[in-house]
């Protein structure tokens, strides 16, 4: 269990000699909290802080790192360097990934905007290569383009290695970091906002939803990302607009996918509805005036992916909840209006509970930009080429070997049951009446027919998965 050090502003009201009372604001140090998490709340337009919990404590980015990577790819599509309709290869090395991914074979080639589109909402790091080696030559080349655009940003404590934010030693960001990224998004790229608020794609036959379960969930959800790896728990960076006024919500280390969502909701309903002793709170400022904090990153990699968990933790957690329940955090519902009239606002966690609203899946694809009857054909071709998804694969096609071996041996039993009458008539006509009465049967399936049908053939076992890579900070390599 990790702790972090964590100060607590209070109130203390003091009479003074006039008879006044005054409030004066005292730093508390609290024990260290039970795990590792920070928070932060700030307005889009003025970067005024709302609320604020180890913001400028360090952590690993994991895949809110592709927020930079769409920053700088659609910085490049703006400046006219490359387009939407640009195509890139898919290399050895993007191959290669970790899933999270879209899984294409060396060679396939897809646009700018499919790639954008595949890597925001399915989080697929095989994309994130694509579009760094496309736009900046090489990884290396790319990551030099993310830290140069984190520091003119002011993003003092990012750091960049690769473009998906799989484990790698000096990739770390910040609460504070990421909400600047954010607010650079919306102000910088304005036209492309629209990529990372896509509720779902298709892919042929197959539907992602966005791993951001405030999209569609959560009332005026427009953004960002998440992440998750070991090391970082799970991430997100979140964004909402209600009555023109929008929010960015950041949570680092949540405890599950669920929560990381829960948590954000809380975040915006509290900035939303306002509070009427925020006049009690000190001035938290803007978000570029949080002062960092000079530490090493937690590495939560024993709570997220110890043996404690029922099933290999990864971003795409739909139903893993927090031990730690929503309610010690404290939910509020609010209001929102329905033809004029006001209905009650269900609370967060009710609101990630469902469903999210019903959307037509934006359609991907392989291959150059095409529209009408073209497109209907690339997303038909890409449909008929899917196999079985990989995870799924190796499982269902022993399924089908052994279907196939129990119908052999069950046909083999039929083909030897009916030659068995046939058989025994023929032994019993060579023995006399005195060996038929004291004689075992010559052949045994004639007493008992059942006994020549073979046992069925057990599947093989499956392979034990060999552990992936460790970076020095002693993290895995699941989904980002």
């Amino acid at each position: 269990m990790h702790c972090l050090p964590h100060l607590f502003q209070k109130l203390s009201f003091t009479r003074i000699a006039s008879g006044a009372i005054v409030g004066v604001a005292l730093a508390v140090a609290l024990p260290c909290v039970a795990r590792a998490e920070a928070l932060l709340l700030v307005e889009a337009d003025t970067g005024k802080v709302l609320e604020a919990k180890d913001a400028t404590y360090p952590w690993y980015p994991a895949s809110v790192t592709k927020m930079m990577t769409a920053y700088v790819t659609l910085k490049a599509v703006k400046d006219g360097k490359i387009t939407l309709d640009t195509l890139f290869t898919v290399s050895p090395m993007a191959a290669s990934q970790s899933p999270s991914k879209m899984g294409f074979r060396p060679g396939t080639q897809v646009t700018v905007d499919n790639a954008l589109k595949m890597m925001l909402v399915k989080s697929a790091n095989d994309m994130a290569v694509v579009l760094a080696e496309g736009v900046g030559g090489s990884i290396d080349g790319f990551a030099a383009q993310m830290n140069e655009a984190a520091q003119k940003l002011g993003m003092t404590q990012t750091s960049y290695v690769n473009p998906n934010g799989l484990p790698a030693d000096g990739q770390i960001t910040s609460a504070r970091d990421l909400a600047i990224l954010a607010r650079a998004i919306i102000h910088d790229l304005p036209e492309y906002e629209y990529f990372v608020h896509i509720p779902s794609i298709r892919f042929g036959r197959r539907v992602t939803q966005n791993f951001n379960k405030l999209i569609g969930r959560y009332p005026g959800a427009d953004g960002f990302k998440t992440g998750f790896i070991c090391a970082s728990g799970y991430n997100l960076v979140a964004s909402a607009t209600r009555d023109g006024k929008r929010l960015i919500a950041v949570v680092l280390g949540a405890s599950s996918g669920h929560m990381r969502a829960v948590r954000a909701a809380q975040l915006l309903e509290r900035g939303f509805s306002g509070n009427s002793l925020n006049w009690l709170k000190p001035a938290l400022g803007t978000v570029d005036s949080l002062a960092p904090i000079d530490a090493s990153p937690p590495n939560l990699r024993d709570e997220m992916c110890g043996g404690k968990r029922h099933k290999p933790a990864s971003d795409e957690d739909e139903d893993i909840v927090a031990s730690t329940g929503a309610s010690s955090f404290g939910e509020t519902g609010g209001t929102f209006v329905v033809s004029g009239l006001q209905a009650p606002m269900p609370k967060p966690s009710e609101m990630l509970a469902g469903a999210p609203a019903a959307s037509e899946p934006i359609p991907v694809y392989t291959g150059p930009t095409r529209s009408g009857t073209a497109l209907i054909a690339a997303v038909a071709a890409d449909a008929d080429s899917q196999t079985t998804p990989r995870r799924h694969g190796r499982k269902s096609h022993l399924a089908a070997r052994r279907s196939e071996r129990e119908a052999k041996s069950d046909a083999k039993s039929e083909a030897t049951s009916e030659a068995k009458p046939a058989r025994a008539r023929h032994a019993n006509a060579r023995t006399d009446s005195k060996t038929d009465a004291v004689a075992k049967p010559a052949d045994k399936t004639a007493a008992d027919p059942s006994a020549a049908r073979p046992a069925k053939p057990k599947a093989a076992a499956k392979p034990q998965a060999k552990p992936a890579p460790k970076s020095t900070s002693g993290d895995t390599r699941p989904a980002g």
